[in-house]
């Protein structure tokens, strides 16, 4: 809840902002993208370990993956990323070692060109993380019982665990960069091709907050980066068609599936089941011209639970998705609509031990917990409501309230070990949302 109320808090100051100090002539434009990228990061103190016992240190080089949106009323600019970083993978033994982090920014800017079709945009951003270090077996097993039956085969290390659930995101990320980017027109669309350049570095600014079992990541959250992508852009010349909006929401979501049959493999094994419903916060960007939609929503559904004495377990799913649709109805500020989404879906399971010792007594151990994942592709057909509440005296921006029901549809087995997941993938979801529309 605190990173969903700072959001709608950080939105109301900057359009209200923007709303008293505006001109009379006010250009607009928003966009989303997806963005890829790579950035140094090397973690010191485990090099030094490795270094101790002649082997040499972890890749320094982590790649970048995401989702962001942006809006800007005349030269400020705000906008949101969503970002995944992976670490190169080590070999040691039989053991593959490597890292992953995400990131929620909120970004805040300031554009130097007007109307142009090249932009150029100075740009912070402040939000929140997620990091992850694991050691584990190269060759996975594929037998379920087997798993659960000696599940310490490596070590996994987690700082604020969204696997867990999304709220669990914490500790302040901080970047500072510059953005340059060129439209290219679409033919007979309103919208335009916008192709980006990200450069800059990103950096935790509060010393010592990513420390796990004695050793100091810090690093892993750091460093020069630049990355590339593409969007869709409304211009500032084409923004005034009264039926062209890109807005960003919030979601809240439950989904109407319990893992029963791998309940079932747990009671079997002694471990406590998982038997509530997974829900989820996510983020969805939705488009809209000439009642054509067209977008991306990415949510993250949770588990967790104390699977015995000793260990707590999770079961995780990440769903990203691509949309497209039609707005049924408009009227007024009402709307109703209809989209198919086509995207990527994981589940990952992790049993972890409470108690492991520190750094280098962990590296030498190493056998304390387990992790089992797999991913595949979803297809997912929803209905949704929305309400547009005007929300400054100049109509810059709409608060939008959306409700939406779908079902999703795994086209993939996802088996954890022998055991197929599809059934749980699939089913009935009811998610609520909040977020603007320029």
């Amino acid at each position: 809840m605190p990173l969903f109320n700072r959001f709608i808090l950080l939105l109301f100051v900057f359009f209200g902002v923007v709303d008293t100090q505006a001109q009379q002539l006010i250009t607009k434009r928003s966009t989303f993208y997806a963005l890829a990228g790579t950035s140094g990061a090397r973690l010191n103190q485990f090099d030094n370990i490795l270094a101790d016992r002649g082997l040499s240190g972890l890749r320094n080089r982590y790649q970048t993956i995401g989702l962001g949106y942006q809006a800007r009323i005349n030269d400020f600019v705000l906008g949101m990323d969503v970002l995944h970083n992976r670490g190169g993978v080590s070999e040691l033994d039989d053991f593959s070692m490597n890292y992953r982090t995400s990131r929620a920014l909120l970004n805040v800017g300031y554009a130097f060109t007007e109307e142009s079709r090249f932009q150029l945009i100075h740009y912070m951003s402040i939000g929140v993380g997620f990091l992850n270090f694991q050691m584990l077996p190269t060759e996975r097993t594929r037998d379920l019982d087997a798993f659960l039956a000696k599940p310490e085969q490596g070590f996994v290390l987690r700082e604020k665990d969204i696997q867990k659930g999304t709220l669990n995101y914490g500790n302040f990320l901080t970047e500072i960069g510059f953005q340059l980017s060129y439209d290219f027109d679409l033919p007979g669309r309103r919208e335009a091709l916008q192709i980006i350049t990200k450069m800059g570095y990103s950096f935790s600014p509060l010393e010592g907050k990513w420390n796990m079992n004695g050793i100091n990541f810090d690093n892993a959250q750091s460093g020069a980066f630049i990355r590339l992508g593409a969007g869709i852009t409304l211009p500032d010349r084409n923004f005034f068609y009264k039926d062209a909006s890109i807005g960003v929401s919030l979601i809240r979501g439950v989904h109407f599936t319990i893992p029963k049959r791998f309940n079932a493999r747990l009671k079997e094994a002694g471990l406590n089941p998982l038997n509530t419903t997974p829900s989820n916060w996510g983020l969805r960007i939705l488009g809209d011209t000439e009642r054509l939609l067209y977008g991306a929503e990415l949510y993250n559904l949770a588990l967790d639970g104390k699977a015995n004495d000793e260990k707590r377990h999770s079961l995780n799913s990440l769903r990203v998705y691509g949309n497209i649709g039609y707005n049924l109805i408009e009227y007024r500020n009402f709307g109703l609509g209809t989209l198919v989404g086509l995207g990527y879906g994981n589940i990952r399971y992790t049993l972890l031990t409470n108690d492991k010792p520190d750094f280098p007594e962990l590296f030498e151990q190493r056998d304390f917990d387990g992790y089992l994942r797999n991913s595949g592709l979803m297809l997912k057909p929803e209905v949704f409501a929305e309400y547009g509440i005007p929300m400054t005296r100049r109509k810059l921006f709409d608060l939008v309230l959306t409700v939406a029901a779908g079902y999703e549809i795994p086209l993939a087995n996802y088996k954890l070990g022998d055991l197929s997941m599809s059934g749980y993938m699939a089913g009935p979801y009811l998610s609520f949302g909040v977020g603007v529309r320029p």
